[in-house]
């Protein structure tokens, strides 16, 4: 089974755009999650079950919609793609192991474009999780999410600078400038 799926990845190419959207859509959820407790963050008052309540249906939303973009867009990318193979050929290929990659990537590519956002998230507000179970944290709960999301986003830059052969240590830092100013703009946004 899994010299078949191998084989599918390679015939469509399909593990590069699997990559990029892990890390798209990764980056996409940890980013939000900062974002939204920032906001927490900065209006003080936000009890630890409205933040994970909130934080929970934007990582639910941002799991459907990776989801359904994701496979929306790369199933009529493939079917266009086959059909243009096919025309160049003259010749069906839905039967052939190209044509069976062209039904069955989309729906991996979808899985992971999905997953992706939904787990980094979920490891994002796990410290909210936390305070409510009882774990006592190091810091508020808040605090704790926005710690670990610097940590989440900096390892996605780690992630994109061993993935693209340049320098990891720039990639993450360049990954925690960009969350730096997300916080900065959010700050002085607040009224």
């Amino acid at each position: 089974m899994f010299q078949r799926i191998k084989l599918l990845l390679n015939l469509s190419r399909a593990h590069g755009i699997a990559r990029r959207y892990f890390f798209t859509n990764g980056y996409d959820g940890a980013l939000t999650m900062l974002g939204l407790n920032m906001g927490f963050y900065s209006n003080g008052n936000v009890p630890t079950h409205t933040a994970s309540s909130a934080c929970l249906g934007a990582a639910i939303a941002l799991f459907i919609s990776g989801i359904t973009s994701a496979y929306l867009s790369e199933s009529e990318e493939r079917k266009k793609e086959l059909g243009e193979l096919e025309s160049a050929l003259v010749t069906d290929l839905g039967d052939t192991e190209y044509g069976k990659a062209s039904k069955w990537v989309p729906i991996g590519v979808a899985l992971v474009n999905g997953f992706a956002p939904l787990l980094i998230s979920l490891l994002i507000i796990s410290p909210l999780y936390m305070d409510q179970m009882g774990v006592p944290l190091p810091l508020t709960p808040i605090e704790s999410t926005i710690v670990a999301a610097f940590v989440v986003i900096f390892f996605l830059g780690l992630f994109l600078g061993k993935v693209s052969g340049t320098f990891w240590l720039w990639t993450g830092l360049r990954a925690l400038l960009i969350a730096g100013i997300t916080c900065l703009i959010i700050i002085t946004l607040q009224f």
